[in-house]
């Protein structure tokens, strides 16, 4: 294993104190670990949270700023963040108008942003929370009951955290993601496998010939392992699952302020149909190059122009990675006029920037 680290013991410290050093809008907080924009809390403001496992940068610390995130909580290459963590940023960044926390679909993530929540609300806190399960690979992964929480995450993050600095109420903010969350979907695949500082070697094996489609952001197998072609023979596949899997049935787990206790919804993901109109998000695993991600960008945009899609905005680059996988992810979300105008709201974080 070559590494650009110095020992697994401390590359995660190493990697935040780099971080906040470069961007002076954030701010590190240490024993428990978490980052807030510098300046936090906003009076009068809904405060945008999240969190995870490292090793998906630059989700999510690299999405706190204006207009986007509050606060994240990092935890260690691919665990869960602690509810200490959590509970931490969540008072450090309540500006009196709550918390709402967006978790991924992971059983860690679950367990103990759930323990937070309740342990904020207990505290005086108000607190709202979203589950993300944009990822229709596979219902049931290694690391979930449901579908997986992937790269719709950054889309709701930058979404709500304009919905929160125009002034929406935690419920409304809430319900908004929620919606969202119903319209974002999102398949990944593998040509090579990650490396866990931790682990030394990679997560996988692959032949040659060997893709994983539907591969997770931890490295989890997928559907199956295919045989790799062509690129227009993979985005073509991977448009077809997106659009073949749309529809399907949930149960999700949410805070409910007024019983004071969590509750299961049951919930239904709506398929892309033609007319739609989406924000399309080409991300990168972690090592393909830039330029192979304009050539599947070219091939996304074929199959949506031959659908009947209408791309309203798009995104390609490295926006949730899996350490140095190499693959990449597609996300389409549908959207409307009001989520557009959510989308092109200033937003100034260290990796998403635009209108400010």
């Amino acid at each position: 294993m070559k590494k650009l680290i110095n020992s697994v013991e401390t590359v995660l410290h190493e990697q935040l104190l780099g971080l906040v050093e470069a961007h002076s809008m954030l701010k590190l907080h240490q024993d428990p670990t978490f980052v807030t924009r510098r300046g936090a809390p906003v009076i009068g403001k809904v405060a945008v949270m999240s969190g995870g496992g490292s090793g998906h940068e630059p989700m999510h610390c690299g999405y706190i700023g204006e207009g986007m995130l509050a606060g994240a909580c990092p935890g260690e290459i691919f665990t869960s963040p602690t509810p200490d963590q959590m509970f931490e940023c969540g008072q450090a960044i309540d500006g009196g108008q709550g918390v709402l926390m967006l978790i991924k679909n992971y059983t860690g993530d679950i367990l103990n942003f759930e323990t937070s929540a309740e342990l904020l609300h207990a505290g005086g806190t108000a607190v709202a929370t979203l589950v993300i399960d944009d990822d229709v690979a596979v219902k049931d992964s290694l690391y979930t009951t449901g579908r997986r929480g992937v790269a719709n995450t950054v889309l709701l993050e930058k979404l709500l955290g304009a919905a929160a600095a125009r002034g929406d109420s935690l419920d409304a903010c809430q319900a908004l993601g929620e919606h969202i969350n119903n319209q974002g979907h999102s398949i990944g695949i593998a040509l090579g496998a990650c490396t866990v500082p931790a682990a030394g070697k990679p997560s996988f094996t692959l032949a040659e010939n060997e893709m994983e489609f539907g591969v997770g952001i931890h490295g989890e197998p997928g559907i199956e392992r295919r045989p790799f072609s062509s690129l227009d023979e993979t985005v073509d596949s991977m448009f077809a699952t997106l659009i073949d899997h749309g529809n399907y049935q949930r149960t999700l787990r949410h805070w409910d302020r007024q019983a004071e206790d969590w509750r299961e919804t049951r919930q239904s993901k709506k398929a892309l149909a033609k007319g739609d109109r989406v924000v399309a998000l080409v991300n990168n695993l972690g090592s393909t190059p830039l330029s192979e991600l304009y050539g599947v960008w070219h091939r996304l945009a074929q199959c949506c122009n031959d659908f009947g899609l209408h791309v309203e905005r798009r995104l390609i680059g490295s926006y949730c990675t899996s350490l140095d996988m190499q693959g990449i992810s597609i996300t389409l979300l549908k959207v409307d006029d009001g989520i557009l105008e959510l989308w092109d709201a200033p937003v100034n974080t260290p990796a998403l920037r635009w209108g400010c």
